[in-house]
Parts: C-alpha cells; sequence; structure tokens
C-alpha cells in the first residue's frame, strides 16, 4: 500500500516537474515573440477615413444622430465601417466579436489584427508595430482583439473618423468570473486552502494579492486595467477620476453586459446599421454549475476589493440609460423585441437541440471554444444537421469560437495553438 502511494506521488511530482518546465518555456517563448516596439516609426497620418461604399443590398437604417428633421432624413445615412472596439475580458466580447468578424467579411473590410496570436500582446500597452503587417499611413477599418489600451498609439492606426465603443460588466460578477477563469494562472492563489477558494481570497484579499505578482491584474480592477490605467490605486487617487474622464471622452459608447440587446441596438444607432447585422449566439459562456451565485456579503465585498472598476461601472450605467432616454424607451422596447424574434429564428435554423452543450457533447471537434486550464467549462454549439442552403454559411459563422475564426480570417495562431497543445499533454 505505502509502495503504491508513493509511486502516485513519484507520478504526481514529475507531472508537476514537467509542467513547470513546460510553461517556462511557453512564458519565456510568448515573451520573445513579442514584437520589438518601434518608437522610431515614422509619423505618416492616416486618412481621415479608410471607409467605402458597404456591399450592396444593405438599406440606410435610421441613426439618432438626428432625431429631428424630417423621416426622409433620418433613413439616410452610412453604415460605419472605421471601428475600433476596446474588447474587455469575461464581458460577452467574443459574441461582439463574432458580430464584427462577420461584418468585416461581408463588406470585405481590413482588419487590424496581431501577429502569431489573438491579443495585441497583452498585458503590455498596446503600440502599432504589434499590428499584422502593419506599416505607417496604411488604412485598416476594424480594430477588435484584446489589447490594453493606449489611445495614442491606438489614433496611429485607425483613421479619424473611427467609431470607438466598449463594454463593461457588473464589477462583482465580473471577479467571480476571472477568478474562475484565470484563477489558476495567478500563482499567489495557490496558496488558498479551502474548496471554495474565491470566498476564502475575499474574506481577506490583501494577505494573498500581490500587486507585482505574475498576472495579479486578473484579480483586481482588471476593466481599469484593460483600459491602460493603474489597476492598484488608492480610490481616492485623482488619477481615478482623470482615467475615468479620458475613456469618456474617447468613446462614443459604452455597452453593458447586463443589457446586451440594449446596447447592440444602441450600437447599431451609433454605426448605422440593419438589423441583421446585430443577430447573435452567445459565445463563450460557462456552464451554469460552474458559476459561484455571489449572495449580498460576498458581492459586496468583491465591490469593495474592486472599488475603482465599480465606480467605472457606476459612471457609465448612468451615461448608458441617458442614451436610452434620447433613444426612445418605446422605440427600444419595439427593437430588442425584434431583435430577440430574430434571433430565435436563427436559433431554431441553426442550432442543434436549440440550446449550448457541455464541451464533451461538441460532436465537431473544430467548433470547440478555448478552455480555462483545469476544466471544460465553457460551452459550445452542434450545428443543426439539416440547415437549408440559403442558412448554411452564415450558421457556421455564427456558431464559429473565436479563435478557429481568427484563423479562417487569416491571422497564423501559432503560439496560442503551441499553448494548447501543451495543455493537451499536460491534461489541463
Amino acid at each position: 500500500m505505502v509502495g503504491k502511494q508513493g509511486k502516485q506521488w513519484r507520478s504526481v511530482c514529475k507531472g508537476l516537474v514537467l509542467g513547470t518546465l513546460l510553461t517556462s518555456c511557453m512564458i519565456l517563448l510568448y515573451c520573445l515573440s513579442a514584437p520589438e516596439v518601434q518608437f522610431g516609426l515614422p509619423e505618416v497620418p492616416v486618412p481621415y477615413s479608410c471607409s467605402h461604399q458597404p456591399s450592396s443590398g444593405h438599406s440606410m437604417a435610421a441613426s439618432s444622430g438626428a432625431y429631428q428633421g424630417s423621416r426622409k432624413e433620418q433613413n439616410r445615412c452610412t453604415p460605419k465601417v472605421d471601428i475600433m472596439f476596446m474588447k474587455t475580458h469575461k464581458t460577452a466580447s467574443s459574441t461582439i466579436l463574432n458580430i464584427l468578424f462577420r461584418f468585416g467579411e461581408k463588406h470585405h473590410l481590413k482588419f487590424a489584427f496581431p501577429s502569431s496570436r489573438n491579443d495585441f500582446f497583452y498585458p503590455s500597452l498596446f503600440y502599432r508595430s504589434q499590428v499584422k503587417d502593419y506599416s505607417p499611413g496604411m488604412c485598416f477599418n476594424i480594430m477588435c482583439n484584446h489589447m490594453r489600451f493606449n489611445e495614442a498609439e491606438v489614433a496611429k492606426v485607425l483613421p479619424a473618423d473611427t467609431v470607438y465603443f466598449t463594454i463593461l460588466r457588473d464589477p462583482a460578477e465580473l471577479f467571480e468570473s476571472s477568478f474562475h477563469y484565470f484563477g489558476r494562472l495567478v500563482p499567489f492563489t495557490w496558496k488558498i486552502s479551502g474548496d471554495d477558494k474565491m470566498d476564502e481570497f475575499l474574506s481577506n484579499p490583501e494577505l494573498y494579492y500581490d500587486p507585482k505578482g505574475f498576472n495579479s491584474y486578473y484579480l483586481k480592477n482588471l476593466l481599469f486595467f484593460d483600459f491602460g490605467q493603474d489597476n492598484n490605486l488608492s480610490l481616492d487617487d485623482p488619477r481615478v477620476e482623470e482615467g475615468i474622464r479620458a475613456i469618456s471622452r474617447r468613446f462614443d459608447l459604452v455597452m453593458l453586459v447586463e443589457h446586451f440587446e440594449e446596447s447592440l441596438i444602441l450600437l447599431k444607432d451609433a454605426l448605422c446599421w440593419d438589423m441583421e447585422d446585430l443577430l447573435f449566439f452567445k459565445l463563450n459562456a460557462r456552464k451554469g454549475s460552474t458559476v459561484s451565485k455571489l449572495n449580498h456579503k460576498l458581492r459586496a465585498k468583491a465591490l469593495q476589493w474592486n472599488a475603482i472598476d465599480w465606480k467605472l461601472y457606476q459612471h457609465f450605467n448612468a451615461t448608458f440609460w441617458k442614451k436610452v432616454e434620447a433613444y426612445g424607451p418605446e422605440r427600444m422596447a419595439t427593437d430588442v423585441a425584434e431583435l430577440r424574434r430574430r434571433n430565435a429564428d436563427m436559433t431554431n435554423i441553426c442550432i442543434e437541440g436549440g440550446h449550448a452543450v457541455d464541451a464533451g457533447s461538441i460532436h465537431d471537434t473544430s467548433m470547440q471554444p478555448w478552455q480555462p486550464i483545469g476544466e471544460k467549462s465553457i460551452m459550445g454549439y452542434n450545428l443543426n444537421k439539416n440547415v437549408d442552403t440559403a442558412h448554411q454559411k452564415l450558421c457556421r459563422k455564427m456558431l464559429t469560437p473565436e479563435l478557429q475564426y481568427l484563423t479562417d480570417l487569416g491571422v497564423n495562431l501559432w503560439i496560442t495553438k503551441l499553448w494548447g497543445h501543451v495543455r493537451d499533454i499536460l491534461h489541463w
């Protein structure tokens, strides 16, 4: 019996050693692969606009740019194609990416993609040299991959008429999701004991949290960090207000996860898109059994720990409802109902069984979403076997996970794929 246990422990130790070595090699490779930040790049002005007329058949929907004036004038607007989506973490942003990928493909737009991976070398601040095949003065229409926002550098890539938008999520819910998804990547969480590590962490976060620790930003004010700000400031530091004002000045629309359909209607209005451009299936969603329900006490602790994100969220929650009021509550309700009806129609057409399934129940391995380390909690879909020819292509695109869609669009994700192979070997 003792001999058997000894063998088991040796096996576990070998696995840990192998995992540590391979992970260290991957981190080293990850760092070495980052493009050199070229501060000496020539300052060639980007054209004011890189837009072109969208493909034929695209109707000219009404824009909120002019609620006043004749209906004829309101029905005249050109769909915006110069777009910057600031993709924040754990905020349904993969679903929005799918919408942007489909729109960009449909209208033959040029994406500013990262090179060799699916983000712009996060958590480093964004620099234009990180853009695949970049040269000064080039025209790009859409930028939408994860980055740590750097306004001055983004502005050197995109035209001046670009519409900037982003999305936020209730910080307590975001913290729960981030702790689940990224917790194993943050070394200081390894010493937390007990079955409920998040509860234990929030009971005394200062005991565990290291502001300079590897990947620590995932577990404190992650939204503020994504926008290029310091996530470890005290709440009364003037740089917090300055950061929120800077975000407010730059972004034309800040969406909210908790009001996703209303957010999409406001986006449609800001971009002058058609309702069909907004159709979506919820991608990268977690299995319900893995979601920790936050009671009142735990939620209060999470908001206190992420106080800057909470302040950020409260600010843009207020601006969001002002936009809804300007749009018109009744008009909003009608449009949301229409979007839901169309999405329900597409669900019946495209999705086998009409709902998401566990990763192990996805028949087509090419449709498997990326999973967090240690478990398969992210759900996916099976494409209906008898989709009619008219909808087959659209259905597959709407169901395609982010990494697979990026590959289809020509992004070489060799680093991401190599890391995936290492995880498969280690059964992570």
